[in-house]
């Protein structure tokens, strides 16, 4: 477990006050309250709560567009030159089921 609850130390970085832009977000009144009450539980700013939020879901959303990019860049290559050796593919998929097997 880690010795402090801030912000940062979750994969945030700190937050400087050069190159900021203030952006007013209305809340639904029980997200007001809960944002508030963890903000007062952590003794952290509620807008340094929500910057780490917003900063989070952004991640998450561009981990989520590059795996549906990939994806899709899977499925259209996929029968051209472009697409993986079946020797290959072949070993990787025995590798993984092998991998799984033997860590149960």
């Amino acid at each position: 477990m880690r010795s402090s609850s801030r912000p940062w130390d979750y994969g945030q970085i700190p937050w400087h006050t050069e190159n900021m832009k203030n952006f007013h977000v209305p809340l639904p009144e029980e997200t007001y309250t809960q944002l508030r009450a963890e903000a007062d539980r952590t003794q952290i700013a509620a807008t340094s709560l929500a910057r780490a939020a917003i900063n989070l879901w952004l991640r998450e959303q561009r981990r989520k567009a590059t795996a549906k990019a990939i994806a899709e860049y899977a499925r259209e290559m996929a029968g051209s030159t472009f697409d993986l050796d079946p020797a290959l593919e072949s070993a990787a998929v025995d590798h993984l089921l092998n991998t799984t097997k033997n860590s149960k």
